[in-house]
């Protein structure tokens, strides 16, 4: 039986990384996948700032389950050599942060371009490998690996070298089921998980409350993996601050039900724990 461990973008909680790890101890959750710090985006971060967000974390007893990284979302057609450099920073922002996976995407308009993909890919890939850090691809509206299919193609062109991040409301909103047909071709090289769930509409929903089928993926996933499972909380269940920056073209829907952000974190939570508390009966 799987071992469930809770991360959290925190910066749904709160834009202040200080807010942030408070957040999160309130909630029990030592984790995190650091994405927005104090404003910032992470692969923004100096050294300098790297190495003071390194100490908080430590004071908070916080560790990092990944570096939430933007690279991969940007037009294949752009500067990819500008976006390799890009990953070199994120690298060494990842070491001085002691994280050991970053999670990324494979670019937009990437239509009769797989090439391309595949090319840019692999030399992120090399810039990752040779900081000993695992790329994570995550499933993205409108990006190449969108479908479950073309998430498998990367998988297997790379194999080791890449890790395979699992999002339910990512591909609901992109016209995938994610449960049990996605499942079935990446269940087995899953890295880790983003958990947020989706009505049939694409509105992002508590996990649990959509059509993901999160339960019967959780159940499944208890079974296939004896250790550590880490699953990232998303909520996007309430604007928050760097939502826009975080999208391309299309935009989440919210259902708005929720007044606050740490409303909403708190919703998240409680959510997923019930999934997790139901499957561990």
């Amino acid at each position: 039986m799987a071992k469930f461990r809770l991360s959290a973008f925190a910066d749904e909680y709160s834009p202040a990384l200080d807010r942030q790890l408070e957040g999160l101890s309130s909630f029990g959750i030592d984790k995190i996948e650091l994405r927005g710090v104090d404003g910032k985006n992470v692969s923004e971060l100096t050294p300098n700032e790297a190495k003071t967000v390194k100490k908080k974390l430590d004071a908070a007893g916080v560790t990092l389950s990944a570096v939430g990284s933007p690279l991969g979302k940007v037009d294949i057609s752009g500067d990819i050599a500008a976006h390799i450099e890009l990953s070199k920073r994120v690298a060494e922002t990842a070491n001085i942060l002691g994280a050991d996976k970053v999670r990324g995407f494979s670019f937009y308009k990437t239509e009769g371009k797989r090439e391309a993909v595949i090319d840019a890919l692999g030399k992120m890939l090399d810039v990752f490998c040779g900081a000993g850090l695992l790329f994570c691809h995550e499933n993205e509206k409108n990006i190449y690996g969108d479908t479950a299919e073309r998430c498998l193609d990367l998988k297997e062109t790379f194999g080791d070298r890449l890790g395979v991040v699992f999002d339910h409301a990512n591909f609901i909103q992109c016209g995938v089921e994610p449960y049990p047909h996605a499942f079935s071709l990446l269940g087995r090289s899953l890295t880790y998980m983003h958990i947020k769930d989706a009505d049939a509409d694409g509105t992002v929903v508590p996990a649990g409350e959509g059509v993901g089928k999160i339960y019967e993926t959780l159940s499944e996933v208890d079974k296939m993996y004896p250790g550590e499972v880490i699953l990232t909380l998303e909520p996007h269940l309430h604007v928050f601050s760097g939502l826009d920056a975080l999208e391309h073209g299309e935009k989440s829907k919210l259902r708005g039900t929720y007044g606050t952000n740490e409303e909403a974190f708190a919703a998240a939570v409680g959510a997923l724990r019930s999934v997790i508390e139901e499957i561990k009966k």
